[in-house]
């Protein structure tokens, strides 16, 4: 009773910082409560939201290696819809261990993905639910309308933080346009898709790090980096889930995932 006392006042004072990977989403709207079941928010020891992430199993949790702050520094949150207040829906549980992919480039950007096991699995319920994994090596394609979503401000110059959980919909981008020279000039790797409108103005920005990209009902990508927010001339760049999912699948569901701990946990 003490430690959900605890949770819950951090929720409803969160600390300031992070501001450096705090995510956010621009030009978009707020979907109806709880109708995205399998996201996460991945909150400081003080309570403040900085990454999102997806469920995929009661015990696993996707989301983008550069959202590794350290394992005693984090608390995986489902469930949730308002980060103000706390509304019963949630759940918490701390990191057992923490397996960012071992081709992971903080300088590139390159195979920015990361696996989360939960000390204690997350129940399944008419709140939270698991995410669709696309198979390996499969994409949408140029044109197909997907949506990301996730928690923070609703500009790149910041302001006020939203509470609620926010979505917009985006179209992917072809990695020919995104690697041209007038976009990210070849810096598109193989790892790597592209979302974006023509127009600009609609962007996760500064990551809503870890957060899903969701196409035809599955979690194609992971919100990774990009260069300013809701400029038309450079789509937000998001690590291309199925180029992993046998990684994902073999972490998740080898025998030996049960024994993961220090080794495989990168702490920052």
């Amino acid at each position: 009773m003490a430690m959900l006392l605890f949770l819950v006042l951090l929720k409803l004072f969160p600390a300031d910082g992070l501001d450096f990977i705090q995510g956010r989403i621009v030009g978009g709207y707020t979907p109806s409560p709880n109708s995205i079941k399998y996201i996460v928010s991945l909150q400081s020891s003080k309570g403040q939201h900085f990454c999102g992430g997806s469920l995929v199993h009661k015990y696993w949790v996707l989301t983008a290696a550069h959202c590794n702050i350290g394992m005693n520094e984090m608390m995986v949150v489902a469930g949730d819809f308002t980060l103000g207040g706390y509304e019963g829906t949630e759940q918490f549980s701390k990191p057992q261990s923490l397996i960012p992919h071992p081709m992971y480039n903080k300088s590139s950007n390159n195979a920015d993905i990361m696996l989360i096991k939960l000390s204690s699995p997350i129940e399944l319920n008419r709140y939270v639910s698991l995410a669709p994994l696309p198979k390996q090596n499969t994409g949408p394609l140029a044109g197909r309308m997907c949506r990301v979503s996730g928690w923070g401000s609703t500009s790149h110059s910041g302001g006020q933080i939203p509470l609620t959980l926010l979505t917009v919909r985006l179209p992917i981008v072809s990695t020919a346009k995104c690697n041209s020279s007038e976009s990210f000039n070849g810096n598109i790797t193989v790892n790597m898709i592209c979302a974006g409108t023509s127009a600009g103005g609609k962007d996760a920005c500064k990551g809503d790090s870890g957060g899903p990209l969701v196409c035809d009902g599955r979690v194609y990508g992971l919100v990774s980096w990009g260069n300013g927010c809701g400029d038309p001339r450079f789509p937000g760049v998001y690590t291309a889930v199925s180029r992993f999912r046998r990684w994902i699948d073999q972490t998740i569901y080898s025998p030996l995932s049960r024994c993961i701990r220090s080794k495989f946990t990168v702490p920052i």
